[in-house]
């Protein structure tokens, strides 16, 4: 199976949608379960076999470097990714990130993902699909039918051997974006400097026929509102996440 030795903790927006809990409190670490948010993505990041993980940071930045510090000694080792002066988006930050997170493959994952885990723990299971002789990027996406807190339209159609294509204006597609991927620094070969989103290098991997997902055997967890995190909890709760 492939090793992703290293991940891109996507931790430095502001979360606005999850306000009033961030006016003071970073996103990633909002409590679901007793946890903070970031822990259950390092956490399963650990189990998955990543050694260390960049952490980026912008809003309330020293909230989220101390809670990295109370972390130290636990798997992954963390390593601060500071976006203080600029915050550069997810492909301007995981750009940034590149000579830490080395060739690759890594996984790049949002800091308030969160799921369930099926039959088929999901990190792993990426490891397994993963082919860079077909793929640039490797997305994993929730079943919109199954997924709690999401309520918009979804984001890619997946045909059978696992390709993507982007949901169109009027249309409503099974699959959303899960927060995390995968891939090699070589996604990021022409990628602009300064802020920019990972869609961008995914539109390009989409018009070369190299943008994938796999389907997360699983709950997915969109804890973008307080209302969706009061969900989640009842979730985990009634499942045993």
């Amino acid at each position: 199976m492939t090793r992703a030795r290293t991940a891109m903790v996507l931790a430095a927006g502001y979360g606005a949608r999850m306000r009033p809990l961030t006016d003071t409190l970073p996103k990633p670490l909002v409590k679901l379960a007793g946890r903070a948010l970031v822990d259950h993505v390092l956490d399963r990041l650990a189990a998955a076999g990543v050694e260390t993980a960049i952490v980026n940071v912008h809003y309330l930045p020293e909230q989220v470097e101390a809670h990295m510090q109370e972390r130290s000694g636990r798997a992954p080792k963390t390593i601060i990714s500071d976006e203080r002066d600029v915050l550069l988006d997810t492909g301007g930050g995981a750009k940034k990130a590149l000579p830490q997170l080395g060739p690759g493959p890594f996984f790049i994952h949002n800091s308030d993902s969160v799921w369930a885990e099926g039959a088929a723990a999901a990190l792993p299971h990426m490891l397994r699909q993963w082919d860079a002789t077909r793929m640039d990027c490797l997305l994993l996406l929730a079943p919109m039918s199954t997924s709690l807190g999401y309520h918009a339209r979804g984001d890619f159609d997946m045909a059978p051997d696992g390709h993507l294509t982007r949901r169109g204006e009027r249309q409503v597609v099974p699959f959303a974006f899960a927060g995390v991927s995968l891939c090699e620094a070589k996604l990021f070969d022409g990628a602009p400097d300064g802020p920019f989103s990972l869609n961008l290098l995914w539109d390009q991997a989409l018009a070369k026929g190299r943008l994938y997902g796999l389907r997360l055997d699983g709950r997915w967890m969109h804890v973008g509102t307080p209302e969706a995190l009061a969900e989640a909890e009842a979730s985990f709760e009634h499942e045993g996440a």
